[in-house]
């Protein structure tokens, strides 16, 4: 979701204000490799304490020592876990590396999900066309109202197009109008915050980087379209009518929308090195990143969810099928592949979900990642069953080890299990 690299934000905006912020927290995620940083980052570890909350059935003690290993590796301060085997919630954790002892992760504290809320916007879309209230086909423009005066080919921006990042939007080209607060209030000639239908006038002012339905490009803010048109369509807010169609009826009460300034009772707080100047007014005050230099309330649909990880494994169990939210018609839509896009090693962007057909299978892994400053978070489902969220409340900067390991980690331990327990934990959460 970051406007630069989803995992690289440290090297790109430097790493100022590192511990100022939480110097116990963020001793060795700097870029410098001075005597001086090792021996702050050493001492601030010894500080530490290991703490797991939560359950897990026998016989999965490998989860926890992978999240052990990796949340130290990086001094992460926050984690969490939930592992789901053929719909049955086997380990749900909350895990804490931390010299604060006034706050413990829980399994139900909850998260930033940063782009794992794409899924969730697409389940919302893909409901709404299952119940016959909108198309694949319909054209964006003429739904939201958006000028194609600037750019005609804008006219052909359809649903399925935003949902498989096909709208011709590409952040590699054009910077990600989702965090260009600043620049976007003076082209617009208004003050700070700007809102959604702010956004939505300076990008129809500009021209597409591609033809729309020519190139794969990840786009925040195509998936932030298709909140505005849950929205049109149903007369509710995004987030009521995700409430209503998707958590609802999967008895998922936890989630809701986040906020950038203000914490939901019980979540996590956010860690990095990284500053900013605020979005939320005109006074060009210097914020951690995390709190006031990307507007998260803006980013409802592609990035604005919190959750836990038991929350978000309930929510990918509607595509085993069997629930009253999608039907298997849906379900396959979700997975299809798109016109244009599919990686060299086979796998593609469908629609919220990325997917890799199983070699030699009918089946296919799918998952979703996201990255925030002082978020990153992951979302799989095997198709073997299994499925898992691993959520953490920091991120890659600078010289730290790559979080993108946490899904290898997370496999090798899934395949080192040689008995699955046959319980559920699902109705002590649910």
């Amino acid at each position: 979701m970051t406007a630069v690299s989803r995992r690289d934000f440290g090297k790109a905006a430097g790493l100022a204000g590192l511990g100022a912020a939480a110097p116990a927290l963020l001793a060795g995620c700097s870029s410098g490799g001075s005597a001086h940083a090792a021996q702050a980052a050493a001492q601030a570890a010894a500080t530490r304490s290991w703490r797991v909350t939560g359950s897990a059935l026998a016989g999965l003690g490998g989860f926890d020592a992978t999240m052990k290993s990796f949340m130290q590796a990086r001094n992460v301060p926050c984690g969490q876990l939930a592992v789901v085997r053929k719909g049955k919630l086997l380990l749900s954790r909350g895990y804490t590396w931390s010299s604060d002892t006034g706050f413990t992760t829980q399994p139900t504290s909850p998260f930033r999900v940063a782009s794992l809320s794409k899924p969730v916007t697409a389940t919302a879309v893909l409901r709404l066309v299952q119940d016959g209230k909108l198309k694949l086909t319909d054209r964006v423009a003429t739904l939201l109202g958006l000028s194609t005066a600037a750019d005609p080919r804008l006219k052909d921006v359809t649903v399925l197009r935003l949902l498989q990042h096909l709208g011709g939007w590409d952040r590699d080209i054009t910077p990600d109008p989702m965090f260009q607060d600043a620049a976007i209030a003076k082209a617009l000639g208004i003050p700070l915050p700007v809102k959604q239908a702010n956004i939505m006038k300076y990008v129809s002012g500009r021209k597409l980087d591609h033809a729309p339905g020519t190139k794969y490009a990840y786009s925040n803010y195509g998936f932030m379209l298709l909140g505005r048109i849950i929205e049109k369509v149903t007369g509710q807010s995004y987030a009521s009518y995700v409430q209503k169609a998707v958590l609802t009826p999967r008895a998922i009460k936890r989630m809701k929308l986040g906020r950038s300034l203000t914490q939901a009772s019980g979540e996590v707080h956010y860690f990095s090195g990284a500053t900013g100047t605020t979005v939320f007014d005109n006074t060009g005050k210097t914020v951690p990143f995390p709190y006031g230099a990307f507007n998260l309330e803006n980013m409802d649909a592609h990035g604005g969810w919190l959750g836990t990880a038991m929350d978000l494994t309930r929510f990918a169990g509607i595509y085993d099928g069997g629930t009253s939210v999608l039907s298997a018609a849906s379900i396959k839509q979700a997975f299809a592949k798109p016109a244009t896009g599919v990686n060299a090693s086979g796998w593609y962007y469908g629609c919220g979900w990325m997917v890799r057909p199983v070699t030699g299978g009918t089946g296919m892994n799918t998952w979703h990642d996201g990255s925030l400053a002082g978020t990153s978070t992951l979302l799989v489902r095997r198709n073997d069953g299994l499925a898992w969220a691993a959520l953490f409340d920091q991120r890659q900067e600078g010289s730290a080890p790559s979080y993108s390991d946490i899904d290898p980690a997370l496999h090798k331990a899934a395949n080192a299990v040689t008995t699955w327990p046959t319980g559920d934990l699902t109705s002590k959460y649910f």
